[in-house]
Formats: C-alpha cells, structure tokens, sequence
C-alpha cells in the first residue's frame, strides 16, 4: 500500500506527488520548452509510427484474406504483425506525451505510457519464442506447416496477450519506487531500478534462447538435407522449409538488432551506471526499437513472393475503390494502369478468399 485510509501518502511515500517531482529526484529534467532534439524525435516518430500500422495492417489482411496463409506459422507471424500494430500506436500515444507534454501527465498516465511500450515488447518477444517452438516442433520432422489445430493456435495467441498484458501491469501494480526514491531510474523515474534489471536480463536470455534454437535447427536442416535424395519433390520441399526458415530467422534477427540496445541501456540505468550517460542515448535506441515494427512487413515484401502479391493485390482493389468514389476518370487515376490489370487483380484476390480454388498450401 501507498496511502493510509484517509489519502495521505504513508511514511516514506510519495504517492501524492507529481511526475515532476519524480523526474526532478532522479535528475531527468523535462523541459518546458521545444527543443529541436524534441521536434526531430516527434516528427520523425510520428512519420514511423503511422508506416508501421499501415504497414501492419496490410500484412494482417493478406494473412487474412489469403487462404494459403492459413497455417499456424502464418497466424503466429500475423499475431506478430499485431503485436507491432500494437507498438505503433503505443508510440504514437508516447509521441504526443513525451517532452514538454509529459509535465502534464497524472502518475496514472505516465504508467499507462510506459505499460503501453511493455506491453508492445513483451507480446514481440514471447510472439518470437513462440514461433521458434513451432519450427522446431515441425522442422525436425521435416514439415512445411505445424499439426496444431486452428483453437490451439488461438489460444497460444490469447496466452500471448495475457501475458503481455500481466507484464506491462507489473509496475503499476506496486513494483516502482514511490516508496523508495533512492531506487528510481533515470530513464523511467518512476519505475524501480530492481525492475529494470529484471526486464531486461529477461528479455536478453529469451532473446538468447531462441537464437540457440535457430542455431540448432539450422544445423539439423543441413544435416538432414545431405541425406535427402535429389528427387523433384523432395528438393523442393527442403527449398521451401529452409526459405521460410530463413523468413523467420530474418526477423528474430532484426528484432534483436533493433531491441538489444535499448535493453542493454535499460539494464546499465538499472545498475546505476553513472558514468554511462544513459539519457544521452536513450532517444536514439527509442526510434531504433520503434524502427523493428516496419522491418517485419519489408522482410515478408522481400522474401516471400505470394506475401508480396497479395501486398500488390490488396493495395490495387484499394486504388480502384478509392479511386471510383472520387468520380475521376480511370484514365486520370491510374495512368497507365489499364483496367483488364485491375479487374485482374480483384479476380486474383477472390480467389485467395475462395476455399474452393487450387493452392499449394504455402
């Protein structure tokens, strides 16, 4: 507990004190002013934050709309998708009560702003560790899809979320330092620097879990692909399995690239590192985690083709609806685009939603 019966902040409390009182213990300063530093960081967030869930949102819907994404790797792959949807409105919401706007903000809100960002995290992470278990489970037995029914998958991804969620609640629920201020960050004045080395040491093993996983199915993939005959079916099916092992690989791999500073960060300002001048870098590894969230859907663009087409294919009924409400002529609208292209591409995108049509299920 943090106040008596009657309101008031117990001994050694400070419960009933503003953010900025916290921010000015801990030595982070907010300014009252626009710096340039400030303006960069909103509007370069801002002009990331709004790619990402539109970028999300059409890899989401290609999932969706395509029947041969029906498979778990592609819902867990989708649910990934969200949990980075999940992370550009979670900076968006930071962008517009970060800087001069965080004086403003109830200690309610400062720990719905950050709860936000480790909710976003967390759903990433055990999303990742989540898909490596599938490859492992279906790679070594050389399968192309897992065997898990379609309500076992939904319900690993509502425990996704359920732990996501417990996750970003942490602090709030009592693990801060309102009733210890020599234990507060400085980075996140009001979170505990006990709970900042949690999180990240966490984070950093599972993040090294599931690159000894990759590691090992990798070398199982070229073992067993030596002892494989040269049959047409069979070498297109290990060509298959390994390019979409190389799909997921990539984005674990740009996942950890992109966090691993931020956590390193956060785990020095835990340890209270004076001499690492962690304010210093902290926007920079800010806007790179934030980054990550539009890598994934440049990786699937890149590496599978059906993603792409389907990328295409919705992007091209959505020019032609949008462009019909407008009443401009085609011609105007779409320039060399000839209509017989675009009634193409609404054939092609029925016949993904039809499960009927012929498809190979990859």
């Amino acid at each position: 507990m943090c106040m008596d019966i009657d309101g008031n902040d117990e001994p050694g409390c400070y419960c009933n004190r503003s953010v900025d009182f916290f921010y000015n213990e801990s030595g982070k300063l907010i300014s009252t002013v626009w710096r340039t530093k400030d303006l960069v960081v909103v509007g370069l967030g801002l002009t990331v934050c709004v790619v990402v869930i539109l970028a999300n949102v059409l890899v989401m819907a290609a999932i969706f709309i395509n029947r041969r994404f029906h498979y778990p790797i592609y819902y867990l792959l989708g649910n990934l998708a969200a949990a980075d949807l999940f992370a550009g409105l979670s900076y968006l919401y930071l962008m517009f009560h970060t800087g001069p706007w965080t004086s403003k903000l109830s200690k309610g809100g400062w720990f719905i702003r950050q709860g936000l960002i480790d909710t976003s995290l967390t759903a990433s992470v055990v999303n990742l560790l989540a898909v490596a278990v599938e490859r492992h489970q279906t790679i070594f037995t050389m399968q192309l899809h897992s065997k898990m029914t379609n309500r076992r998958v939904m319900l690993l991804i509502l425990g996704i979320w359920v732990v996501a969620v417990i996750m970003g609640l942490i602090p709030t629920l009592g693990w801060n330092c309102l009733c210890d201020l020599s234990g507060c960050s400085v980075m996140a004045p009001m979170y505990s620097r006990s709970y900042l080395v949690f999180w990240a040491v966490l984070n950093l093993v599972t993040f090294s879990i599931m690159v000894v996983v990759y590691l090992r199915i990798f070398l199982y993939v070229r073992h067993k692909s030596r002892s494989m005959s040269q049959h047409t079916t069979q070498r297109k099916h290990k060509e298959t399995v390994v390019s979409l092992m190389k799909t997921v690989t990539m984005i674990l791999g740009a996942f950890v690239i992109c966090w691993t500073p931020g956590l390193v960060v956060l785990l020095l300002d835990g340890l209270k590192c004076t001499a690492c001048s962690v304010l210093k870098v902290e926007k920079f590894v800010l806007v790179l985690a934030e980054c990550n969230s539009v890598v994934n859907p440049i990786i699937y663009s890149l590496r599978d083709e059906e993603m792409l087409t389907t990328f295409k294919r919705i992007l091209c009924c959505l020019c032609r609806r949008g462009g019909s409400q407008t009443g401009i002529p085609s011609s105007v609208r779409f320039g060399t685009l000839k209509q017989e292209t675009i009634k193409k591409c609404e054939t092609e995108l029925k016949k993904m939603t039809n499960p009927n049509s012929p498809g190979d299920g990859v």
